[in-house]
């Protein structure tokens, strides 16, 4: 492998680490917090957090969004599924950290819901999401919270005209425009 090449690689390397640890810590805080409110709230009561503007209330979520499409969990489960071999797979393509960051958050988010509708489980993909945090007119949890920044983070994103991605491939590998005029400078000897 040339230098140039290598060189090339450690950029991405680093992207996925940095994409692995977010995603990873995120996730981790989900399923923590869910674990929380399994046991704290499991007697059915209210906490008030901030007065009616925020409260902690245990509920069980088949659905996606404001219980949207609750008698069809499993097709939720499908496009979360979908969702984070996509997130995945972009993720890998971008050579930006920004983006990264958001699309990491993103899957983080889908796969934290994703784990509960296959622990809470009782035929295959039909499980409820455990949501505790009562906005009065949703109900959600951390998992939703992460879904959320990482979708104005992308939305912001594509406003301020963040590159996706600034590089060309050539031969799997990155290749910088300072690449293509050393490949092209070479070319031509």
């Amino acid at each position: 492998m040339t230098q140039l090449a290598s060189s090339a690689r450690r950029p991405r390397a680093r992207r996925a680490a940095v994409f692995a640890c977010i995603a990873i810590v995120a996730i981790v805080l989900d399923q923590l917090t869910k674990l929380w409110a399994l046991t704290a709230l499991s007697d059915g009561r209210t906490v008030p957090v901030l007065g009616s503007l925020l409260r902690l209330t245990l509920v069980f979520n088949p659905g996606a969004s404001l219980g949207f499409l609750a008698s069809h969990t499993w097709i939720i489960a499908l496009f979360a599924i979908a969702a984070c071999i996509v997130l995945i797979v972009l993720a890998w393509r971008t050579t930006s950290m920004l983006w990264t960051v958001f699309l990491s958050l993103a899957f983080a988010g889908a796969f934290g819901n994703l784990i509960d509708r296959v622990i809470n489980a009782t035929d295959v993909l039909n499980g409820a999401v455990v949501d505790f945090l009562n906005y009065g007119w949703s109900v959600g949890n951390v998992a939703d919270i992460e879904l959320m920044v990482a979708g104005i983070g992308i939305v912001l994103m594509i406003l301020c005209n963040v590159k996706f991605s600034d590089a060309h491939e050539v031969n799997g590998t990155a290749d910088t425009s300072e690449q293509t005029q050393s490949n092209q400078a070479a070319s031509t000897k």
